[in-house]
């Protein structure tokens, strides 16, 4: 493989870092006071899944995140927060790739209707893809330092 500058290797995991980066600032510029205390985030998304066009997602939500609030509330800050440590250290990079493709997905079958999410959330897919079939935590990363998943 040809390239500009960097190994391909090292072109897949600037990808990596950057879309670790990405996640680190989703976590970043949530209102921690707002989405703990108040329960904003998830208030919002209940309004948002109780109009979805699709009764399995309504159903759905309504079954796991609507009952539980405040749990998942920690559990969507604190991943977007482990995702974007996991992928800009490259510590369990396989893993934290399948979850963000799985928490992208999920915003994006909620988020349907937003085709700015939409946006966001297909690259985000497509970029955690590229970096987990080329196997980006080859370079630069704890994981290929201490020879794991190589």
């Amino acid at each position: 493989m040809r390239t500009i500058g960097l190994s391909g290797a090292e072109w897949l995991a600037v990808l990596r870092i950057g879309l670790g980066l990405w996640w680190l600032e989703s976590w970043r510029h949530k209102d921690k006071k707002d989405w703990f205390e108040r329960g904003t985030g998830i208030g919002w998304a209940v309004g948002v899944a109780a109009k979805h066009r699709w009764a399995f997602v309504r159903s759905g939500f309504g079954a796991v995140v609507t009952p539980r609030p405040k749990v998942m509330a920690y559990v969507v800050v604190y991943a977007e927060l482990a995702l974007g440590l996991g992928l800009t250290l490259g510590f369990l990079t396989p893993i934290a790739l399948v979850g963000g493709i799985v928490l992208n997905l999920l915003y994006f079958l909620l988020m349907i209707h937003d085709w700015a999410e939409q946006g966001q959330n297909s690259m985000m897919v497509l970029i955690s893809v590229v970096g987990l079939f080329g196997m980006s935590w080859q370079t630069w990363s704890l994981d290929e330092a201490w020879g794991l998943f190589l």
